[in-house]
């Protein structure tokens, strides 16, 4: 087992991971930027080092700044969290070229999952059902010419995308030019590709993954469903476990297709598999995979007792899973809702100090942040502060559960977003499970 990890992140998730390390009997290295100083995981870190300014491509980005700290403190492996360099495949590479252990897939496999059309394309070869589509785009006829054939509506995707960028929605043959530049520009923007593909929009869909893991011995286990079809501009707000549109048989169906996926990529680690299932006929198909931890990764874990993030170091340590697909059990229901600091109905960014900060407890809630009363949030990253979830016997008492945390959470002198949740949880689609990606666009309310 590693003696001394860094943590190549900040916010909640270095905190996670450092908590982790610290049950695990492993010193823990934090790395920060400027604007990073007063933050809880430098706090909380063994060591810390600043590896740059504000800017994350000059400082969280900054591959051989945060090689240098790692080598200067003497770490033995690297946690990327998520976001930042966790799916960066020349970042896995450089870290084993150096000798330390990047913790999560191969380089191969984030490679290959990351380009988002050779994925496509590796699954359809493994038997894994895929969303009609295209391979690479090569321009805007290009891209006329494939609508044509696929059908509108459709997505205009990012090859290299994720986390909602670079989607576009094309209703109209016409339209697509215009869809063409704008994701594109913002594809090369976010990701430095600006490669395009495109994939049939379906309607009255749930977004469905799979979390997977692996090891290094082809041992690989699925988890029990989380649903996330709770989005606005195609960034989570809600996600829960079980999805309460999935049966056993198939929740069976899914976790192997997923398993079946990660086999393909030669995958190793925690990773997600990412699925649209329609409601209409009940058929799923693979969207990507996420090479990396989930945000949401908490309800997976407050479902079935198991700790990803430890799980996650062990497999670097080439430790072999110790549980197989049969001891995985469940039962129960969890809910997440991502606290952002934003404002709730523009969802423009917040920023500021904390005057007062009062986290909800009781059984079975769980809030994952990196908040504490006075700190002064950054306006230079993602607005995430913090995930609440909540675990019952049944969904009911979940949703109750969750709106009595949500009552009783206070975090003043900055706007969230957490009073949206109160109505989303009380529509009667969501109730009742029906809900799907359009959600918060059909909402009769003016949440958006």
């Amino acid at each position: 087992m590693f003696s001394k990890i860094l943590i190549a992140n900040r916010g909640e998730i270095a905190v996670r991971i450092i908590r982790a390390c610290r049950e695990m009997g492993i010193s823990t290295v934090a790395v920060f930027s400027e604007a990073d100083r007063d933050a809880l995981h430098v706090s909380l870190a063994d060591e810390s080092y600043c590896i740059g300014p504000y800017s994350s491509k000059d400082s969280y980005l900054n591959m051989h700044a945060v090689l240098s700290a790692a080598e200067v403190s003497g770490a033995e492996a690297i946690h990327p969290g998520y976001g930042f360099l966790s799916e960066n495949h020349l970042f896995a590479e450089l870290c084993g070229e150096c000798g330390i252990a990047f913790i999560g897939p191969p380089p191969a496999a984030i490679k290959a999952m990351g380009d988002k059309t050779n994925a496509r394309a590796a699954m359809e070869r493994a038997g894994v059902p895929v969303t009609p589509g295209c391979k690479r785009l090569t321009d805007a006829s290009h891209a006329q010419a494939e609508g044509d054939r696929i059908g509108y509506p459709l997505l205009i995707k990012a090859g290299a995308g994720g986390g909602g960028r670079g989607i576009r929605l094309i209703n109209r043959r016409e339209d697509v030019p215009a869809a063409f530049a704008a994701a594109s520009a913002e594809a090369k923007a976010y990701f430095s590709d600006d490669s395009l593909y495109m994939e049939k929009y379906l309607t009255d869909v749930k977004h469905i993954e799979v979390q997977v893991l692996c090891d290094n011995f082809g041992n690989a286990v699925a988890f029990p469903e989380r649903e996330c079809s709770v989005q606005r501009r195609h960034q989570k707000l809600v996600e829960e476990s079980p999805s309460p549109a999935v049966d056993g048989a198939l929740r069976a169906a899914m976790q192997k297709s997923a398993v079946t996926a990660a086999s393909a990529a030669g995958y190793r680690s925690a990773g997600t598999v990412e699925f649209l299932l329609d409601r209409k006929t009940g058929s799923y198909y693979f969207m990507e995979m996420n090479t990396r931890l989930q945000v949401e990764h908490g309800i997976t874990e407050m479902l079935t007792g198991i700790d990803l993030v430890k799980w996650q170091i062990r497999v670097a340590a080439n430790v072999k899973l110790t549980f197989s697909q049969e001891d995985i059990t469940s039962a129960g229901h969890v809910i997440e809702c991502r606290i952002n600091a934003e404002n709730a109905c523009s969802g423009r960014p917040s920023c500021g100090a904390v005057d007062m900060l009062h986290v909800p407890g009781g059984p079975w809630v769980r809030f994952d942040s990196a908040l504490y009363q006075g700190y002064k949030i950054p306006p230079f990253y993602d607005s995430l502060i913090g995930k609440l979830m909540v675990f019952a016997a049944e969904r009911d008492e979940a949703v109750r559960k969750m709106l009595a945390a949500l009552g009783e959470m206070v975090i003043d002198g900055i706007q969230h977003n957490g009073e949206i949740y109160e109505d989303i949880l009380a529509s009667p689609t969501f109730a009742d499970g029906t809900y799907n990606t359009a959600f918060m666009d059909s909402r009769d309310t003016n949440l958006s």
